[in-house]
């Protein structure tokens, strides 16, 4: 039988690795854990001329930004502004979407970084003179440790919210596929990208009776923390809100950890 790829990451964002999946022999499931929901325009638009830095922290804040900034910048994106990005493929949307010039360049780590985090976009940031007014653009969640380590050096950061994740209610065909794949002994290889993905992930696999069958299916993830958040997750009994400490059945899981581009996923799956 074919080798299960379940991807989790929001709508839009898997299809294209589940048809190079397939092609590979592979039959893929996309089961968003999240929903991306844009939030309403509350408020001025921040304007990237007011600042000498904007740094995007997903691909879905790259585009419902720049979906309301667009009929304000005619002349395109400002030069006095550096866009940055903590990956290669966000920096790939704010590329794609025109309004940066010919000469324009996204500031991210490069495609061979150790790692596509707040970490190492600091790295670059830190090692030049740091901008006076940095704009953020992200969700409503999030880690703050970028902006506050930009506060600490001294720069005022405006916080930019254009979207909120929320669980996404998986369908009945896919719990009922899962399960059938649970009542034959099938284990699924899991991809997840986010903690708040893990923990909806988590929680929908619960609601499912499936928590004995989940901890025996692999998984990649696509940062260190993210494989220590699985193990937990997966440590957690049924009904129990409290994440006990990690226990042996946990540590020994099958997962794999590579980079968030899809070329480094895809061989993650191959390899699995």
């Amino acid at each position: 039988m074919s080798p299960i790829a379940i991807l989790t990451r929001p709508a839009g964002r898997n299809e294209a690795l589940a048809q190079r999946l397939s092609a590979a022999g592979w039959q893929a499931l996309c089961l968003p854990a999240l929903a991306i929901e844009p939030l309403p325009a509350d408020g001025p638009l921040p304007m990237p001329h007011d600042y000498d830095l904007a740094v995007f922290v997903s691909g879905n804040a790259v585009r419902l930004y720049l979906d309301r900034l667009a009929p304000h910048l005619p002349q395109g994106w400002p030069a006095g502004c550096t866009p940055a990005t903590v990956g290669a493929a966000s920096a790939q949307v704010l590329q794609a979407s025109g309004l940066l010039g010919a000469d324009s360049a996204v500031l991210h780590p490069p495609a061979d970084a150790d790692a596509h985090d707040s970490e190492a976009l600091w790295n670059l940031l830190s090692s030049r003179p740091l901008p006076r007014r940095a704009l953020l653009v992200r969700g409503t969640q999030g880690r703050d440790w970028l902006a506050d380590r930009l506060a600490e050096g001294g720069v005022e950061v405006t916080r930019h919210a254009v979207y909120r994740r929320l669980p996404a209610a998986w369908p009945d065909d896919a719990v009922r596929a899962l399960r059938q794949m649970a009542a034959r002994g099938i284990a699924a290889t899991w991809l997840l990208t986010s903690g708040e993905g893990i923990a909806a992930t988590a929680a929908a696999v619960r609601a499912a009776g499936l928590d004995a069958w989940w901890r025996g299916c692999r998984f990649i993830v696509t940062h260190a923390r993210l494989a220590d958040a699985v193990r937990a997750a997966t440590a957690v009994p049924f009904g129990n809100a409290a994440a006990p400490a990690v226990d042996d059945a946990a540590t020994d899981m099958v997962v794999q950890i590579c980079m968030p581009a899809d070329e480094a996923i895809f061989e993650a799956f191959v390899a699995a």
